[in-house]
């Protein structure tokens, strides 16, 4: 996995230190070189000084290699520029733009980015969202023994009712997160690009509900 991370600031550096430790590839875009004192000693990979939405520096950074992108600098324009030029230029499957306008986020999902905006999330979410297979647990009852997780769901999934999970996997689809707001789904809920799935389950199942929402939904019989 190659990551590149346009802004060494205090998310930028925490995400690139992050994912370098856990053996992907990275590679960080400042316009400052000063912002890379940041990095601690141990961080191996790649930086790059100069514009993140400059196509040679992206180059330079490894994106024509690279399975996700981050776009964490101070200014939200700059953001969705490197964000767009990421996606539709380079191919870019995850890619994820800060904002600090959450208003503005509905706009930039409906361009096929996912935002984040800071005042509600962090650094751990921002890892979720570039590295989204599996289930990430997002709450458990005293025992254990139920759990509440965010699972990865195949994009063959988009367009089906939300009750088509609940029919073949071990889970109830609990809540939906679309354009950065929480739902509830009802009998009639579609899966819509972009959507953040919440299951609860039991804990000893979530596998096997990753598992399956990771694959193709399986034919219906009849």
């Amino acid at each position: 996995m190659h990551v590149v991370i346009m802004g060494c600031g205090r998310v930028g550096s925490t995400l690139a230190e992050t994912l370098d430790a856990t053996g992907a590839t990275v590679s960080i875009i400042d316009q400052e070189s000063t912002a890379f004192r940041r990095l601690p000693a141990s961080y191996g990979g790649r930086t790059v000084t100069g514009v993140g939405f400059d196509r040679e520096v992206l180059v330079e950074a490894g994106i024509e290699q690279a399975t996700a992108f981050a776009a964490v600098s101070s200014g939200d324009n700059s953001n969705i520029l490197a964000a767009r030029v990421a996606r539709e230029t380079f191919g870019v499957e995850n890619v994820v733009a800060r904002i600090y306008d959450p208003r503005r986020a509905e706009v930039y999902q409906r361009l096929g980015i996912a935002t984040v905006a800071t005042v509600r999330w962090t650094a751990d979410q921002m890892m979720r969202r570039l590295k989204p297979e599996g289930a990430e647990s997002e709450w458990s009852d005293a025992s254990g023994a139920v759990r509440l997780a965010e699972v990865h769901v195949d994009p063959s999934w988009i367009g089906l009712p939300v009750l088509r999970i609940d029919a073949v996997a071990p889970a109830r689809v609990a809540m939906i997160t679309r354009l950065g707001a929480g739902m509830l789904p009802t009998g009639g809920t579609v899966l819509q690009e972009g959507d953040l799935v919440h299951v609860l389950s039991r804990a000893r199942d979530l596998d096997e509900v990753s598992r399956l929402l990771a694959g193709k939904p399986p034919r219906e019989e009849g």
